[in-house]
């Protein structure tokens, strides 16, 4: 369990600055980076539900969740790399304080479902994502962006995002429950898979361009 920690927090801190660059970049950059994710999306989905029922619906969810991704980064508006990092440190804070949290505190159980999810880790993914876009926006002045303040509509949206990034966690647990995995795939030391990692994020990005686009 240790050696598994230390190769998740070495694997983070390469990951996340690698994803930093290229979402910043953006243009061709993240249309590459994006789309290595999305191709390993796919084979990864089709190694766990090739055979069972729900392998095309999920696999139309995949095109749908990430063609949202590239249009929340894409847009022509001005602040798009602002509202795509917005989203992404969302899901970032709700990974880590439901991990860290829920490792630190554990209690009662979530669900069934996932029987690693705690109660300590919901409300602690709660807490670190509010308290890293808190630094962020405190900080984005660093980044280019100005005139930016946390609002209560703000605080808000962050808990719907981690919210449905967490639900997003707990559908994919399902998945691999039914599929009788613990893990997607082996590629990240210290994760799995990438659907082990992305799996709220697939989620919180659709929900999240529905919110931005239209409200």
């Amino acid at each position: 369990m240790k050696n598994e920690t230390i190769n998740r927090i070495l694997t983070s801190l390469f990951l996340i600055p690698l994803s930093f660059f290229f979402i910043i970049k953006g243009s061709f950059y993240f249309i590459f980076f994006i789309s290595i994710f999305f191709l390993l999306t796919i084979y990864e989905w089709h190694m766990m539900t090739s055979k069972k029922k729900y392998y095309f619906p999920g696999l139309i969810f995949v095109f749908f969740s990430y063609y949202s991704i590239y249009l929340l980064r894409t847009d022509n508006d001005a602040n798009s790399s602002l509202i795509f990092l917005f989203v992404f440190l969302i899901c970032i804070g709700t990974d880590i304080g439901g991990y860290i949290f829920g490792k630190t505190f554990k209690g009662p159980k979530l669900t069934k479902i996932s029987p690693n999810k705690t109660y300590s880790g919901m409300f602690g993914g709660f807490f670190l994502s509010i308290i890293i876009i808190n630094i962020f926006i405190n900080y984005s002045h660093l980044l280019g962006f100005n005139d930016i303040e946390f609002t209560f509509e703000g605080l808000v949206l962050v808990v719907l995002i981690s919210f449905v990034s967490q639900v997003g966690d707990l559908i994919m647990s399902y998945f691999k429950r039914l599929s009788k995995l613990k893990n997607t795939g082996k590629i990240i030391p210290g994760h799995g898979g990438i659907l082990d990692r992305i799996d709220g994020m697939i989620f919180a990005f659709p929900f999240s361009y529905i919110i931005f686009k239209f409200f």
